[in-house]
């Protein structure tokens, strides 16, 4: 190699962040830590107020919807981990720089879900039997501010779901929770016009699947994460 030629690798790497190295994350801008705090934010104040709120309301699909913002508040500590971390080029004790780290945030995440899938299933089975009155006007409002945050978290990472896969998968996350959020509105309006109340677990039973498939995929696609993210 001539030292023409290395110090034409020495300046692609130093400067990934300008020209990429083939992954896509090296686009991020870095002002995104910004829209990672304030979507954290607004997703954990809300997870504690659907809680409540869903106990108040004796809605189970409440419940198991703030288990579903808790399990992608997670992931998007995950993913803002994963964007600083993705900075740290690699060296001669860490090959792949320090992107491999997420893999253990990601199996413990999964753990978190999996409690969270079995301790919906039990009350929802238990709610299927044994239905009981719910505040269905409560649950509307409470999930229809739940779209509103989930949309709001996703505009914030609208603007890079185009160039930098770890932030699509963000808005990707937050743009299905507000379908759900829509789901448990409409189960509540159900439930409202008919007194159908037995649809309320079978919302978080349904739910419950969601969350399961969301974490065997998420910890499929962070275990191969590292040879994913590039093109």
């Amino acid at each position: 190699m001539t030292g023409h030629e290395h110090h034409d690798h020495d300046g692609h790497e130093g400067n990934d962040h300008a020209h990429g190295d083939g992954c896509s994350h090296v686009h991020a801008p870095k002002n995104f830590g910004t829209a990672f705090a304030v979507g954290i934010a607004l997703n954990l104040g809300f997870v504690i107020v659907e809680v409540i709120y869903g106990l108040l309301a004796n809605s189970m699909a409440l419940v198991a919807d703030a288990g579903h913002n808790l399990g992608d508040v997670l992931g998007l500590v995950m993913a803002w981990i994963a964007m600083l971390l993705a900075r740290h080029g690699p060296s001669q004790t860490y090959t792949y720089g320090l992107r491999r780290g997420t893999i253990l945030a990601a199996l413990a995440n999964a753990d978190m879900n999996t409690m969270t899938v079995g301790a919906i299933a039990v009350e929802g089975m238990r709610r299927l039997i044994s239905p009981g009155e719910v505040a269905s006007v409560t649950v509307m409002v409470v999930a229809a501010v739940g779209i509103a945050i989930n949309g709001v978290t996703a505009w914030l990472f609208a603007s890079a779901r185009k160039g930098d896969i770890n932030l699509r998968a963000a808005f990707l996350h937050m743009a299905y929770d507000a379908l759900v959020s829509g789901g448990v509105v409409a189960a509540g309006g159900v439930i409202l016009l008919t007194g159908w109340t037995r649809l309320d677990p079978l919302v978080s039973l349904a739910i419950a699947v969601v969350i399961l498939v969301g974490t065997w995929s998420c910890c499929v696609a962070r275990s191969a994460w590292p040879l994913t993210q590039c093109r």
